[in-house]
């Protein structure tokens, strides 16, 4: 569930009851980190929960926009918030992969829309 939606830049901030979803868009590179690194530091002081970094429609052009990544989910920890990365792209899984991180920054794909998670009873 969406409450609001928050636009700067290549960033978009989507407010959900248990954390925040944070879609990037286009190129992380030495030109672009700056205004995504200040606009998720402002989300992550915002409060607890999980912070969900959806990388579906960005690239990683340089290693800048790698450590951006790195820094965040340093910064998130800090924070004692968890950064997800959610829907990156198979190139982004495999640079994770080719620098060993993907075991502190595991990228996850999102379930299905028509999924539905129901509580288990007895």
């Amino acid at each position: 569930m969406t409450l609001n939606t928050h636009r700067r830049g290549p960033v978009r901030v989507l407010d959900a009851p248990d954390g925040h979803d944070v879609i990037i868009e286009g190129r992380l590179d030495v030109h672009t980190v700056p205004d995504i690194r200040d606009a998720i530091h402002a989300v992550i002081n915002q409060g607890p929960g999980e912070l969900r970094l959806h990388l579906g429609g960005a690239e990683i052009g340089d290693a800048t926009g790698l450590g951006v990544i790195v820094h965040l989910h340093r910064r998130a920890t800090r924070a004692e918030r968890r950064l997800l990365l959610v829907d990156a792209s198979d190139r982004t899984t495999r640079l994770l992969r080719g620098c060993r991180l993907e075991r502190i920054l595991a990228p996850r794909h999102p379930a299905p829309a028509s999924l539905t998670v129901a509580p288990l009873t007895a």
